[in-house]
């Protein structure tokens, strides 16, 4: 039987190198956000490649969720997604969310907010997923008390092998040593939008060592800070550490 594995993270995290991660295992096949066409389509956001990604991935929300909670292409026994809770618009059915065993990647927001700032312009919390994620874990913790694993970016980057091995154990897959350490260069599974985000990803071999950002919030910013914040709080008091 496949382990399903749904990651919810948000942009400007390093939720490609935790693919690269995981996709190094020998039994683990990975999938790189496979919501993000029905999200460009259904929002007017113009991220770079737009029309490529709309042309190359499937754009209905159920197909996909059905797609997902399937067999892998060769049944191997781990499928580890990749998924931007930003990509959960209102409105969406999160129930296949059931079907799979969820965790989520967080980072704090300054950081996110400085590095996503340099790309796009960022009008609402909404962009970078925080309320997504909370909203989601709400939803999967309600009633049965389900709790899903949360691991925190500067936390893996300053032990990878502690962190990975604590985040394997909870999912209930056995650690590997592999997954520190993986071959430079782009990966078939890879979306088309590649070549526009994942320039660093592509040229590293494992997780960079966390270095400490000095740089300042741009002041129009802390508002937008001060919210995803609250809910950054939310799930950091409850990671794995």
């Amino acid at each position: 039987m496949t382990k399903h594995i749904a990651m919810w993270s948000g942009p400007r995290n390093i939720s490609t190198a935790m693919m690269r991660s995981f996709e190094n295992r020998s039994d683990t096949f990975v999938s790189d956000e496979p919501f993000y066409g029905y999200y460009l389509k259904n929002t007017d956001i113009d991220h770079p490649g737009r029309k490529g990604v709309l042309r190359s991935m499937e754009t209905d929300w159920y197909t996909v969720s059905k797609t997902i909670t399937g067999l892998p292409p060769n049944e191997e026994k781990v499928w580890y997604q990749k998924h931007m809770a930003q990509h959960n618009l209102p409105g969406v059915d999160l129930s296949w969310t059931r079907l799979v065993t969820n965790c989520f990647l967080i980072r704090d927001p300054k950081e996110v907010i400085i590095s996503y700032h340099k790309k796009y312009e960022v009008n609402r919390a909404e962009l970078l997923g925080y309320p997504q994620q909370v909203e989601l874990y709400r939803m999967l913790t309600e009633g049965d008390c389900i709790e899903p694993a949360i691991v925190d970016a500067q936390d893996i980057l300053m032990d990878p092998k502690d962190i990975l091995s604590k985040l394997c154990s909870t999912l209930g897959i056995p650690f590997r040593d592999e997954m520190l350490l993986w071959p430079a260069g782009p990966r078939d599974t890879d979306g088309v939008w590649a070549k526009h985000w994942y320039s660093n990803v592509e040229s590293s071999t494992g997780f960079k060592p966390y270095e400490e950002k000095y740089e300042e919030l741009p002041h129009e910013l802390e508002g937008i800070y001060e919210e995803c914040l609250v809910y950054y709080d939310t799930l950091h008091r409850k990671r794995i550490y």
